[in-house]
């Protein structure tokens, strides 16, 4: 039995519906803009299949207001970068000549934010639909977030190499650098660690369920 939603922390109908609205249009509007039509359906498959989960099992369980609002922020950050490529985003090229960066980082930000922002819906779904103990579900979390990028990049090895060789390059986006795939692990997990660490942090400072 699913436990309650934290007071608080419930979800309104509206901002879900706003949530919607904003993901919907901004998707199509990456669709309509996008400067690799490939690249971009290959991107959204995961997309697509994420946000099929949450919607079919949306009346067996509810994720709190916090976990929306980071699943859409994360989501809206991938669709832009499937728009133009990972590695040829003008946010990551705007960040590169204002930083001094060497190479357009948009990818690791991503995947940086994997780990920071999906950790704690994790935790919000052990917590409340395993009612698992206290301590594995400020663990798996991190946990599966390094297994899942792990998985993640083979996945995206294969299907560049068996299906889109063409377009192998745009999809992985490791601009030259042989070690690409482990450093997106590398901040997926450490995104996932900070995120169970700022948690607690606020937890001990609100003395309120998060």
């Amino acid at each position: 039995m699913t436990l309650p939603i934290p007071t608080g922390l419930k979800t309104p109908n509206w901002l879900l519906s706003t949530y919607a609205v904003v993901f919907a249009s901004f998707w199509l509007y990456t669709l309509l803009g996008t400067t690799d039509l490939a690249n971009w359906c290959i991107e959204n498959i995961m997309t697509v299949l994420g946000l099929s989960v949450i919607t079919l099992t949306y009346r067996r369980f509810q994720f709190n207001a916090i976990s929306y609002t980071l699943i859409f922020i994360h989501l809206m950050l991938h669709i832009y970068g499937a728009m133009y490529t990972y590695s040829e985003n003008p946010l990551g090229y705007w960040l590169k000549e204002m930083l001094g960066w060497n190479r357009n980082h948009y990818d690791r930000i991503v995947h940086f934010c994997f780990g920071l922002f999906l950790a704690y819906p994790m935790r919000d779904y052990f917590m409340r639909y395993f009612e698992w103990p206290v301590w594995v579900c400020w663990v798996l979390p991190c946990e599966i977030t390094l297994s899942f990028s792990g998985m993640y990049e083979l996945i995206e090895w294969a299907v560049a190499e068996l299906f889109f060789p063409a377009q192998g390059v745009a999809y992985l986006g490791t601009q030259g650098d042989i070690w690409d795939a482990q450093k997106d692990m590398g901040l997926a997990f450490g995104g996932s660690v900070l995120c169970m660490a700022l948690v607690a942090g606020l937890k001990s400072v609100f003395k309120k369920p998060i």
